[in-house]
């Protein structure tokens, strides 16, 4: 059995592409793969979470980016869309177009069927190359559930996970709290 070739694209390539496409796509070491559309719960996780950050905590300011900005992750060459980012200070973007930036400290996920074992590994790895990166928050749709990673040392990660309507997430990157009942206050639950 003859396999056909995949195609290769270089980060240009895709970006050129990506410019003018009807979806959105991810790029993987020079393979591109199309992105799923989401669920009602996936929205509103993500536009919830946004909404209940502060853009100024004390004298520091954050940028909040959602899912349309993408991510640069050079020693990867991947970039990626991820649900929801928040830079601490001024974002570090790649070129004047200011469509990716590479220095988020927290990053969120939330996460699906198809994609909760990437995002928890893969993804996750991929995601702890950036220097700037200190948080990660993975929100499952249908339950009171948020799995969150805190960078405690250069490679020491700890997970919390926090279960219930009751439970709370407390950011270190930002010291702020965020319970689940507001995390998902308008998520039809199963």
């Amino acid at each position: 059995m003859v396999l056909a070739a995949t195609k290769r694209y270089t980060a240009s390539e895709y970006l050129a592409l990506e410019d003018k496409a009807e979806f959105k796509s991810e790029f993987i070491n020079g393979e591109i793969i199309p992105m799923a559309g989401a669920s009602a719960n996936h929205n509103k996780i993500a536009l919830d979470f946004c909404r209940l950050l502060p853009l100024v905590i004390g004298d520091q300011i954050y940028e909040i980016f959602m899912s349309d900005m993408r991510l640069w992750l050079p020693e990867y060459s991947r970039y990626t869309y991820p649900d929801v980012m928040v830079v601490a200070g001024e974002p570090v973007f790649v070129d004047q177009r200011q469509m990716e930036v590479s220095n988020p400290c927290l990053i969120v996920e939330i996460l699906s069927s198809s994609t909760q074992a990437y995002d928890h590994d893969s993804k996750f790895r991929q995601y702890r190359s950036m220097p700037s990166f200190q948080e990660y928050i993975l929100v499952y749709q249908n339950s009171y559930e948020v799995d969150h990673y805190v960078k405690e040392a250069q490679d020491r990660w700890v997970l919390m996970t926090h279960k219930g309507e009751e439970s709370v997430i407390r950011l270190v990157s930002m010291q702020i709290e965020i319970s689940l009942r507001d995390l998902y206050k308008r998520v039809k639950i199963d």
